[in-house]
């Protein structure tokens, strides 16, 4: 339902128009506080990149970062990631992220990150507590903040926005009679505009998420998803659909797909009541971070990356390698 209000197609969305305006009212004083200097922001002593986005809801702003913080390493820099850590509830904030940190108490993004890309990563509710603990650990070349494009109490110095190239932006309403934090007229003002999917727009840099092959949770064993009898997909992730439309065009034979919300936790016994005798359970890398403690021999993610021209990649890293001393 949430889907038809946002995007247009019911016109429910008049009865939550109040809200939005309300929702716009508010969130437009407070990033005027911050402009007018009547709230504090705090700026950091290296370069901070964020990786946004303008609405609710998945955008594929997770395998961005992923992307940029492997394309920096590969060019020599030292990156450090912050998040708010949602979905997760630390004892302590800020929480810097080591090997035994669960997805209970970081959220499934950090964590995901963490493992795929080895850098330092904090999370805290307040992103500027986070860099300073990173900073404490050691030295860095540069800060990304996975979201955060509205958390103006840390100054940024190159905004980057992702945006669902196939939804776009609905309704273009704020919340909740549609899916936007800030209007569109925001993108205006940031430095970088990625479009996952669909048809780039003129200034948007194009990005598809290539899968890979599927990868066993208990054993690390790699097959092509193809090659995975009677499968039982399923995603918690901010929109199901795109993964289960991966799965379409790599051939996957599908029985039954299962959506889960976003940042949904599970425990084995949910997991293994989806499937039976003889099938195999296909999940997301970020449903697959929270599995590995009860995994079963039988269960499976598909990992997916960024890709991005190489013309544009190119220039997108020269822009924020300038930033950095």
């Amino acid at each position: 339902m949430i889907e038809r209000i946002w995007s247009g197609s019911s016109l429910l969305y008049l009865l939550l128009l109040p809200l939005s305006w309300l929702y716009g009212l508010v969130s437009g004083l407070i990033r005027l506080s911050y402009r007018c200097g009547l709230r504090k922001s705090w700026r950091a002593p290296v370069p901070v990149v964020i990786v946004g986005n303008l609405t609710a809801g998945g955008n594929g702003k997770t395998p961005m970062v992923i992307w940029l913080v492997e394309q920096l390493q590969q060019r020599g820099y030292r990156v450090g990631v912050v998040s708010r850590g949602y979905g997760g509830k630390a004892a302590v904030y800020p929480l810097v992220l080591d090997a035994q940190t669960t997805t209970r108490q970081a959220g499934d993004e950090p964590v995901l990150i963490y493992q795929r890309t080895g850098a330092p990563v904090a999370i805290s509710p307040k992103r500027a507590e986070a860099v300073q603990a990173l900073l404490k650990q050691g030295e860095l070349d540069v800060i990304i903040t996975d979201d955060g494009l509205q958390h103006y109490a840390l100054q940024r110095d190159f905004e980057l926005v992702v945006i669902d190239g196939v939804r776009r932006f609905g309704n273009g309403w704020w919340l909740p009679a549609g899916p936007m934090r800030e209007r569109v007229a925001r993108l205006k003002t940031v430095d970088a505009c990625v479009a996952n999917g669909g048809v780039a727009q003129p200034g948007e840099i194009a990005m598809k998420l290539r899968a890979q092959d599927a990868v066993n949770i208990a054993s690390g064993e790699r097959r092509p998803a193809i090659e995975l009898p009677h499968v039982v997909a399923m995603a918690g992730i901010g929109h199901p659909p795109r993964f289960f439309a991966t799965l379409e065009k790599l051939g996957v034979e599908v029985d039954r797909e299962v959506a889960f919300a976003d940042h949904q936790e599970y425990n084995h016994g949910q997991l293994a009541a989806l499937v039976s005798q003889g099938q195999t359970l296909l999940m997301t890398e970020k449903d697959a971070v929270k599995c590995r403690a009860f995994a079963q021999p039988e269960w499976w993610y598909l990992p997916v990356e960024a890709v991005l021209p190489p013309e544009q990649a190119e220039q997108l890293l020269q822009d924020i390698q300038k930033l950095v001393k």
